[in-house]
């Protein structure tokens, strides 16, 4: 067994080249062979968003606080609240968010296949995030 106490690992800015605006990277889980989930509880501010992203094995959202966007290519931008659960497939491009004025808590797991978790893209553009 194996605990992690609370505080014992610092929080996170979420580096520009990945986020539009203000997001909090709180770390939950980080795999290490033979485990491969990885998690995390992220804040964004109202407005902040991913950029553009992928998972080789897909992604699980859990949205524990206030009211998000979420959208994958081609479909449209869906508000997420807290209790709702998404999950993009291995591969859907895709960006999530908090709302324009409202925050946006989740708890994010994907899992890690060839030392992957992530395949970072293009930021999202206010007219796509305001569609």
């Amino acid at each position: 067994m194996h605990i992690i106490r609370v505080g014992s690992r610092p929080s996170a800015k979420g580096p520009a080249d990945w986020f539009t605006g203000a997001v909090r990277i709180d770390p939950l889980l980080n795999s290490e062979a033979p485990d491969r989930v990885q998690g995390a509880h992220v804040t964004f501010e109202p407005g902040a968003r991913t950029a553009w992203h992928t998972h080789p094995l897909g992604q699980s959202l859990i949205v524990t606080s206030g009211l998000g966007r979420v959208q994958r290519e081609g479909g449209p931008v869906e508000e997420v609240r807290p209790g709702d659960v998404v999950w993009f497939e291995p591969g859907e491009r895709h960006w999530h968010g908090a709302a324009p004025t409202t925050a946006m808590t989740h708890i994010a797991l994907q899992e890690v296949q060839d030392g992957k978790v992530v395949n970072w893209m293009e930021h999202v553009t206010d007219e796509q995030y305001g569609a």
